[in-house]
């Protein structure tokens, strides 16, 4: 579960929040691309594919590897889709992953909260 943590850090007197100037700040432009492109990512291209799958893909082309091969960049979109898809319950792997990328916690609240809002658009125009 994320949640806004707005203690004091230590080195910059100013809230962890509030180390960014602004959420565009946060990340690049290449990054937010690649949270932007999640969306239309299905779970399925979290997983590996099986064999079976390969082997149609072999036998009848196609086959979307969706996989990037930096593997910062892998972290970010595999948290960007299970964040599109789950909202903010998301597995504590990926969060470490995330954070084993390089990314911050203030990173995460920022991605976490920018997926939020075009979610609730999005079933705002669904249900409207």
């Amino acid at each position: 579960m994320a949640y806004l943590d707005l203690t004091m850090s230590a080195s910059t007197a100013t809230p962890v929040s509030m180390q960014f100037d602004s959420a565009a700040d946060a990340f690049e432009r290449r990054e937010w691309e690649i949270i932007a492109l999640a969306r239309q990512d299905g779970l399925s291209s979290l997983r590996a594919p099986g064999r079976l799958e390969r082997a149609a893909a072999w036998l009848f082309g196609g086959g979307i590897n969706r996989r990037l091969a930096d593997p910062r960049l892998e972290a970010l979109r595999r948290l960007a889709v299970l964040a599109w898809h789950n909202g903010y319950a998301l597995p504590v792997s990926a969060i470490k992953a995330f954070k084993a990328a390089g990314f911050s916690m203030d990173q995460l609240e920022i991605v976490l909260a920018r997926i939020s809002a075009g979610r609730a658009s999005f079933n705002r125009r669904i249900h409207a």
